[in-house]
């Protein structure tokens, strides 16, 4: 797959319907933003099954405003609805590749177990 613009109107949409989504938050005139665009778009390539979303801060003001995104490029992986990874920065290739697959391995039950006993005021062992 290759990627897909997002905004406020598909932003939610888009999570509930897919498991795993990586979101580019950009804008045009960010030279990182720029350097980092071909990057992801190659490695939404060989990851047809992960969705590969890309935010134009500048279009969707209120949507970079909701995740406090202060510095472009920023990456978030998020499954399941659960934000994984949120980091500014580009990445290299490798380093994405990585990151999706460590994505792919977290054990889902495992998070919600700890984000459950979070919301409860107890450590999760």
């Amino acid at each position: 797959m290759t990627t897909v613009a997002l905004t406020e109107s598909t932003f939610s949409d888009t999570l509930t319907q897919n498991s795993i989504v990586l979101v580019d938050f950009w804008a045009s005139w960010c030279g990182p933003c720029r350097t980092f665009a071909p990057v992801f778009e190659s490695v939404s390539e060989v990851n047809p099954d992960i969705v590969f979303g890309k935010v134009d801060t500048e279009a969707q003001p209120d949507l970079a405003s909701a995740f406090s995104i202060s510095s472009i490029p920023t990456l978030m992986a998020i499954r399941d609805g659960v934000v994984l990874y949120s980091q500014a920065g580009a990445l290299p290739e490798q380093a994405l590749t990585q990151l999706v697959d460590a994505v792919r391995g977290v054990d889902m039950d495992e998070v919600r177990a700890s984000i459950a006993a979070e919301q409860d005021g107890q450590t999760a062992e």
